[in-house]
């Protein structure tokens, strides 16, 4: 279906989609690679792309030859040299709304990483505090920290938890495979019923479960000792390793637990001889 026309070029509704498809994909790849080495080779690029289209248009074959040859090798050269900023584009892009929807899952790589983590801080007396996004999103909580963008490796959560880096006072905030900031400040947990000996690393992991579906993982500096938060409450406050593996699944793959098979009533001796007397007096 033919919607308007510009001189000799007749757009349908397909052409006005396609067109707002390819400018919503450039414009997200524009901000995702915005402030990095590869935008400005990214705009150059988007550049020759209209180039070519307009040399194309008016038949210039020689134009649009050496347009399309040089935007080849631009392509191949945006691929060797901006590595890294592609795998980050990668990451981002699996992170999206709609593919977390496809898959709920976390791989269980990122929990063993978690875990190992975790087991080192404890080891340590290094104290630490990893939020692990839930579905809700804390975009708020997470812009008060410094972004990091990284995949989640146990050295990197442990050396961001190192007493001595300016990162360790905080929280860490885990989405799927990413960490996406650290230095995070939670809100502090303000209940009457809390315990009196939690400090205030403790306080701001039971806050976070307050107001969040997030899950928190706390390491005392003090103790070692692993602590789990989730739904308002503390889960558990002194966690092996093992454990802590068992129960961060279970939160995080939607396991459900199975129920003890309920054992039917017996009835006692006495309530048998009651209702032999009821129905002899009827």
């Amino acid at each position: 279906m033919e919607l308007f026309q510009i001189g000799f070029l007749r757009f349908t509704l397909i052409d006005v989609f396609d067109i707002l498809a390819v400018y919503i994909v450039f414009y997200q790849l524009y901000l995702i690679m915005k402030g990095t080495r590869a935008s400005q080779m990214f705009t150059g690029l988007i550049l020759i792309f209209v180039a070519s289209f307009i040399v194309q248009l008016l038949g210039m074959q020689g134009m649009s030859w050496l347009i399309q040859s040089v935007s080849t090798v631009w392509v191949i050269a945006f691929v060797i040299v901006f590595q890294p900023e592609l795998r980050r584009l990668l990451v981002q892009l699996g992170q999206t709304r709609l593919v977390r929807a496809i898959v709920k899952e976390r791989g269980t790589s990122t929990v063993d990483e978690i875990i190992l983590a975790t087991e080192t801080l404890s080891q340590k007396r290094y104290g630490g505090l990893i939020v692990i996004q839930g579905k809700t999103g804390i975009r708020g909580i997470q812009e008060t920290g410094v972004q990091i963008g990284a995949e989640v490796t146990s050295d990197l959560i442990v050396s961001i938890f190192f007493p001595r880096t300016p990162l360790h006072d905080g929280a860490v905030i885990i989405r799927g495979d990413v960490i996406q900031a650290a230095k995070c400040i939670l809100p502090l947990s303000d209940s009457p019923k809390v315990d009196p000996s939690m400090g205030t690393r403790h306080r701001a992991a039971l806050g976070m479960v307050e107001e969040t579906n997030a899950t928190v993982i706390v390491v005392s500096e003090e103790t070692g000792k692993i602590s789990l938060a989730k739904d308002g409450r503390y889960l558990g406050r002194d966690y092996s390793p093992e454990i802590l593996k068992k129960q961060l699944e279970k939160i995080l793959f939607e396991k459900t637990v199975e129920k003890e098979p309920t054992k039917p009533k017996t009835e006692s001796l006495l309530e048998k001889l009651l209702a032999q007397g009821k129905a002899s007096a009827k």
